[in-house]
């Protein structure tokens, strides 16, 4: 996979976390550099290790669908990125931010990182079945994740909801793009 390539599946992927990340910036009173760590740290962890189990199951099955891989992939980036369309869609129609009490938890942040990063395990299964680096490729994904989270927590604070949800839109278009890519290199560019 090109690097590219990679950094763009990165962002997407990490689009989710960046959108509860601002969220969680904004529902906070005060954000601290403590909280902006512990947030990305757990979002970047989440999306790191969810590629990983992914692509494990990827490999389990590669034999049967590795004739079907172009097919696998387009579809699944498809899904993931026209699921985050929609959630922004749904959250532009419906701009109200359910803040919870303490926002920085480690019950909380734990579930978000694992509800942020299933769209991860999908796009491992991908990985898998293209047969990239997963070392590398979760690792880049864990990092980047990490950086934007880190980042977004501050921009909730300054600036609120207006870009969470382009965030998600933006993310969502990415995904769908790169599984057009992998799709039209695969059945044309051979």
């Amino acid at each position: 996979m090109e690097f590219i390539t990679l950094l763009l599946l990165a962002f997407g992927l990490s689009m989710d976390a960046f959108a509860v990340s601002i969220t969680n910036g904004m529902c906070s009173s005060k954000v601290t550099k403590k909280h902006a760590l512990i947030t990305a740290l757990t979002f970047g962890f989440f999306q790191a290790l969810m590629p990983f189990l992914g692509f494990t199951l990827g490999q389990t099955f590669y034999g049967f669908i590795s004739s079907y891989s172009h097919w696998i992939a387009l579809i699944l980036l498809s899904a993931i990125g026209i699921n985050m369309i929609v959630d922004s869609i749904k959250e532009r129609k419906q701009p109200d931010v359910c803040c919870i009490q303490n926002v920085f938890s480690a019950k909380n942040l734990v579930v978000q990182g694992i509800a942020t990063s299933i769209d991860a395990l999908a796009a491992g299964i991908s990985l898998a079945v293209m047969q990239i680096n997963i070392y590398t490729a979760a690792l880049f994904i864990g990092t980047v994740t990490f950086l934007c989270c880190g980042l977004g927590v501050f921009i909730g604070k300054k600036f609120g909801s207006l870009l969470g949800i382009r965030a998600k839109l933006f993310g969502g278009l990415i995904l769908i793009l790169i599984g057009l890519k992998i799709f039209i290199e695969s059945q044309f560019l051979k």
